[in-house]
């Protein structure tokens, strides 16, 4: 089964985070942030990885470590579930219309983290979160995730419509990258014979 549990604690934040990248969309999320919530639900039910995570933070300081590592420890869950990543498709791309707005993702589980974020927003706050902190959410999941990220908003007018557009591309894009490939069998998809 292709399951993990992270468990990470320091001075800022305390995260449990278990995924199951063969499941069926269930979630239990708890970080604090409602918006911070809704988005990674979204991630969960449409990437068709369950996800219970658990985030306790110095939100009385404000939700940057919060937002940061939590997503470092989804990132490192997905990791850790994947393995050596034998008969993955590797690859994944998806567009995430929303209304008006409409957003591309593409990534490779390729081992080497980098993402390169194209979006804004308009306004300062989405509910309670900081809208700057949905490119450091993308850059820290992609960094321990060890995946190469490109997301991009081609147009789009409603913040929340942007950013729900955001994680549901990535949710797409992710479903089809970790999915096993019959074709593959159990062969690590790559020249090197590593990822």
């Amino acid at each position: 089964m292709r399951t993990a549990t992270v468990q990470r604690t320091t001075k800022e934040t305390d995260i449990a985070i278990t995924v199951d990248l063969d499941g069926t969309g269930d979630y239990s999320v708890s970080t604090g942030i409602g918006f911070l919530d809704h988005m990674v639900e979204q991630l969960s039910r449409h990437s068709l990885i369950d996800i219970s995570m658990t985030v306790k933070g110095d939100l009385h300081i404000d939700q940057h470590h919060t937002v940061e590592d939590s997503a470092l420890a989804l990132g490192e869950a997905v990791a850790k579930a994947l393995g050596d990543k034998r008969g993955i498709a590797r690859y994944g791309e998806a567009h995430a219309p929303m209304d008006e707005t409409l957003t591309r993702c593409v990534l490779d589980i390729s081992g080497r983290p980098h993402c390169v974020w194209k979006s804004g927003f308009s306004q300062p706050r989405l509910g309670e979160m900081d809208t700057e902190l949905f490119p450091h959410w993308f850059h820290s999941f992609a960094q321990t995730a060890g995946i190469t990220l490109h997301i991009e908003t081609l147009y789009g007018e409603n913040n929340h419509h942007i950013a729900e557009s955001m994680f549901k591309a990535l949710a797409r894009a992710l479903r089809a990258a970790v999915e096993i490939d019959p074709r593959k069998g159990d062969a690590i998809p790559s020249t090197k014979g590593v990822l």
